[in-house]
């Protein structure tokens, strides 16, 4: 039985009032009070986030965090921060679960309740039979043996309803357990897809979807790679259930002095070899920097292993022979993920445990755990059933008591990860206005009008800005060269103006507007862009361009047009597939360096291999995606950025007239405003207006023949260009 998308809808339109159980921000006048949540994430819950990153904190490592999915140390002070994200993130979360099928989390609950008496009652059963051929074998009539017979064919259908009881609660269990972390994993995807770059750029940010991911994977049975869910908190109660079962049985059946002492012996016998196994000395958890240590270097490890293993850096390691420089590097991180670089030695500890586990090998502690059955064999009151039971029911309890530890600890750890995917939840795009603060977004239907006053961004870690006081005006319907020399912010800017990327000072109004009061997601629908560094998708052709506009990824027609557009239509027509013809998304994938050949292959399989291309034609794929989105009425700017570094001089007029025809509507008006960076400056001449860029900021603004007449850095590299 499945998740139906109408309840999956619901549940999820349930679920956000379920986890915003926080007021809004605090606020001091007109400004938010500076918490490290706000700060970071703007997230409006900062208490359960705060309390989320201070159980991080490596105590003896000021400043230092644990690595995502670290062991919590079991503190007062983590304690005290567990609680605090429980009561602010259980609620929410258990409601969701309850709301997915109540009926199957009733009957989870009841049968989990009634496993924990199964065992009682089988140790109850088994010790009937054996009272029962411990009394024939005594006396010695073999032929009457109905009751025995009658005891084992009870035995065996308890052990059949047992079984299918069983497979019944497995199954229920099985349904439950993928509804939730299906309908978890789709909650966080959303919650993923919806952040912008700034936001996942933040440390603190990956490192709380990092954990929300374990926490989501935790959904996938008892204790699954360690992982324990709300879910399993059942097991808790199933274990206690049993240990009660247990004991009450233990309680009942002690009824004299004999049957005293045999369970006082059962138990001493079983607690000795406890006691001989408490005198080892195991190792205790590393220290949190020692966890920092072999996370980096499993990181170093796993990056040189990339780095041998990848095409896509051959000819460098080869042209530069990185060979030797990757296997050190490799092997010195190897050795420390697997403890290779500490010295070994035989310490008195280790010798000590393993004289004791000889000593235990050589079954003296079995022994002594059959003297209760020698006393009960010299006892006319006591029975091996009753010895059996009682050792078994000992056993139980013992083992019960061992795992409510090992799964409480697991639950402690839980907690932390359960207080992460809650505050995930609740993080908001840093681009993303308010609510009370947005404005619809303002259009011309003439083009873009952009204004930038005193714009500055400083990358994170960085102390110098990127882009440092650029100010200008473009009209709707104009066109913008930007020029400069490499490293000088163009690229930068272009994210800020595509709103891909903040800023830090400044103001940017389009159409009037403030930017960043303007919703994101309806300003990125107004654009349209080609990226220096544009994505490579591992797609079909007609993927990879109908990416440009995904309403029209399904259209053949509207692909076809798109890529006629960007001069890929020849390119299409000489793949073996045309438009179903898979990509080979690998940098250096080019047409000379095909997939090998099987030549006895069924043909599927040869459809499914992916097709190289070069540079220039994965460059025309990309302008084409940037059409396909282009085309549509209502977009009103659009951006390229290098369009044609790959391309010749003839292929690079066509794509700039076919940006002009976009530009303008039937009527021969402009529609859309256009902004390109190049470092061919003979194209900068098409534009209405140049922006020459130094240094992360616009040091000459106007038209070509402006520039040029100022003689300043643009007509100096114009006059070098040419």
């Amino acid at each position: 039985m499945g998740l139906s998308p109408k309840l999956l809808r619901h549940v999820l339109q349930q679920m956000l009032p379920a986890l915003d159980y926080s007021k809004s921000p605090r606020r001091v006048g007109n400004k938010q009070t500076a918490s490290a949540a706000e700060h970071s994430l703007q997230n409006p819950d900062t208490v359960l986030y705060d309390a989320w990153l201070a159980s991080r904190a490596v105590p003896a490592n000021k400043g230092g965090l644990l690595t995502p999915g670290a062991q919590r140390p079991l503190s007062r002070e983590n304690v005290a921060l567990a609680a605090r994200i429980a009561r602010r993130s259980s609620l929410g979360v258990l409601s969701l679960l309850w709301q997915l099928y109540p009926g199957r989390i009733l009957a989870l609950v009841s049968l989990d309740l009634l496993r924990g008496a199964f065992p009682v009652v089988r140790g109850y059963s088994q010790a009937l039979i054996i009272n029962e051929v411990q009394a024939v074998i005594s006396s010695g009539n073999f032929t009457v043996c109905t009751r025995l017979c009658r005891l084992i064919a009870t035995e065996l259908l308890r052990a059949a309803l047992e079984s299918g009881f069983d497979a019944f609660a497995t199954a229920n269990e099985d349904v439950v357990q993928s509804s939730a972390r299906f309908a978890l994993e789709y909650r966080l995807m959303e919650q993923r897809v919806r952040m912008d770059v700034p936001t996942l750029a933040d440390p603190h940010t990956r490192d709380l979807f990092q954990e929300s991911d374990l926490f989501v994977r935790s959904f996938s049975g008892v204790a699954n790679f360690g992982l324990f869910s709300p879910l399993d908190f059942l097991r808790i109660l199933t274990l206690v259930s049993e240990t009660l079962s247990h004991v009450f049985v233990l309680w009942t059946l002690t009824t004299d002095r004999t049957h005293l002492s045999l369970l006082a012996f059962s138990i001493i016998s079983y607690i000795f070899p406890l006691l001989i196994s408490c005198w080892r000395q195991y190792p205790e958890y590393a220290d949190d920097c020692q966890d920092i240590k072999a996370a980096r270097a499993n990181a170093k490890q796993n990056k040189m292993r990339a780095m041998a293993q990848s095409d896509s850096y051959r000819s460098e390691i080869v042209l530069f022979g990185l060979g030797p420089w990757i296997l050190e590097n490799w092997a010195r991180a190897r050795k420390a993920t697997l403890g290779l670089d500490q010295p070994r030695s035989l310490p008195v500890d280790t010798a000590f445990n393993i004289v004791t586990s000889s000593i235990n090998a050589t079954g003296l502690l079995m022994v002594l755990q059959n003297v209760p059955m020698l006393l009960a064999m010299q006892s006319s009151s006591a029975t091996l059933g009753s010895f059996t039971l009682y050792r078994n029911s000992i056993q139980a309890i013992a083992f019960s008591v061992r795992q409510l530890a090992q799964l409480s600890r697991m639950a402690f750890q839980s907690i932390f990860l359960m207080g992460a995917f809650s505050a995930a939840l609740q993080v908001r795009p840093r681009l993303q206005p308010s609510p009370e603060d947005k404005l619809a977004y303002p259009s011309s239907g003439k083009g873009m009008k952009i204004e930038a006053r005193n714009i500055s961004f400083t990358y994170p870690g960085s102390h110098e800005p990127a882009v440092r006081n650029v100010s200008f005006t473009l009209d709707a319907g104009e066109t913008l060269a930007i020029v400069g020399y490499n490293g000088s912010g163009k690229s930068t800017l272009a994210n800020i103006l595509l709103r891909i990327t903040g800023f830090d000072g400044g103001e940017l109004r389009v159409n009037g507007a403030d930017v960043r009061r303007l919703d994101a997601d309806a300003l990125h629908a107004r654009t349209a862009a080609v990226f220096q560094g544009f994505a490579r998708f591992d797609a079909s052709v007609r993927q990879n361009v109908g990416v440009g506009h995904v309403a029209d990824i399904g259209a053949p027609l509207a692909v076809q047009r798109a890529l006629a557009l960007g001069g890929a239509d020849a390119v299409v027509a000489a793949l073996p597939h045309g438009l179903k013809t898979r990509l080979d998304a690998a940098p250096g994938a080019g047409a000379g360096a095909p997939l090998p050949h099987f030549a006895d292959a069924p043909r599927a399989c040869q459809r499914g291999r992916p097709h190289g291309l070069s540079g220039g034609e994965w460059q025309r794929i990309a302008i084409s995606r940037a059409f396909m989105r282009a085309q549509r009425p209502e977009v009103e700017l659009l951006l390229l950025d290098e369009p044609t570094a790959s391309l010749d001089a003839h292929a690079q007029n066509r794509v700039f007239e076919t940006v002009e025809e976009l530009a303008r509507s039937e009527t021969g008006e402009r529609t859309k405003t256009v902004i390109f960076i190049t470092h061919r400056l003979s194209t900068a001449r098409r534009a209405d207006k140049v922006a020459m860029m130094e240094n992360g900021t616009i040091t000459e603004f106007g038209t070509h023949e402006e520039l040029l007449a100022r003689g300043g850095s643009y007509a100096s590299l114009y006059q070098a260009s040419v």
